[in-house]
């Protein structure tokens, strides 16, 4: 196949801009911010499931803390009656029972405001667990949205330059004739499509080229079509060639 110098040089726009849509592409569908987004979303399900867990043992101790609370109230009511029998007994035995009662109930109520105290202890310290954990909650929330928020506007980036490059390889590619586009379209699926030669290098695959490719080179016609001999791309030849 043969083209002019000319549509041969215009297909290292149309290679430029491929080379800019597969960029733009690549970026918009994998944003830098994803591999980090996947990894904070993992973390806060792991954040989230202690919290949980946190909040379970939070709760128990509050139903534990009600508890105590509702039996030093029934202590406390007995004490109450059995202080006002006492004050209105007139047998000795029947004082004598209630006074042991009431030191019974005293000891009772000790024992269970110990617990009281142990358990308010507990839950201050599941208090402040859960705290921290739903800071480090709030922590990874807020990374992950500004990373959201960045991840999108560069969706937003990379898609207007995918679009701005698609037009403008529409229009140069218009230029080219087709069997020319073609043959170069053919090509780009195995490697850069065509690249220009330069100081004896091909810059789609930067290979040097050997002393008989450049002397077969040296020898074909200017609007002779040219392959690298090593990814096969089309060898677009100016000046700067070293031929």
């Amino acid at each position: 196949m043969n083209a002019s110098p000319a549509d041969q040089l215009r297909l290292l726009d149309v290679a430029d801009l491929d080379t800019r849509i597969r960029q733009a592409d690549h970026a918009r569908k994998n944003p830098a911010q994803a591999a980090r987004v996947r990894e904070l979303a993992a973390r806060r399900q792991e954040l989230s499931q202690e919290l949980t867990i946190r909040l379970g043992l939070r709760d128990d101790l509050r139903i534990e803390l009600s508890r105590i609370e509702s039996d030093v109230a029934v202590v406390d009511a007995r004490r109450d009656r059995d202080a006002d029998r006492l004050r209105t007994v007139s047998n000795a035995k029947d004082a004598q029972g209630l006074e042991s009662e009431l030191a019974s109930l005293a000891r009772r109520k000790s024992d269970l405001e110990d617990g009281e105290l142990e358990v308010m202890e507990k839950l201050e310290q599941a208090e402040a667990a859960i705290a921290e954990q739903e800071a480090l909650i709030a922590d990874v929330n807020e990374e992950g949205g500004r990373l959201s928020a960045d991840a999108k506007s560069d969706v937003a980036d990379a898609t207007a330059r995918f679009e701005s490059a698609t037009r403008d390889r529409a229009a140069v590619a218009g230029a080219i004739p087709a069997d020319l586009l073609s043959l170069y379209d053919r090509l780009a699926l195995r490697s850069a499509g065509a690249a220009l030669l330069r100081r004896q290098t091909c810059e789609g695959c930067r290979m040097v080229l050997s002393g008989t490719d450049l002397q077969r080179i040296r020898q074909a016609a200017d609007d002779a079509i040219v392959n690298c001999p090593e990814c096969g791309c089309i060898l677009v030849r100016t000046e700067e060639s070293g031929l």
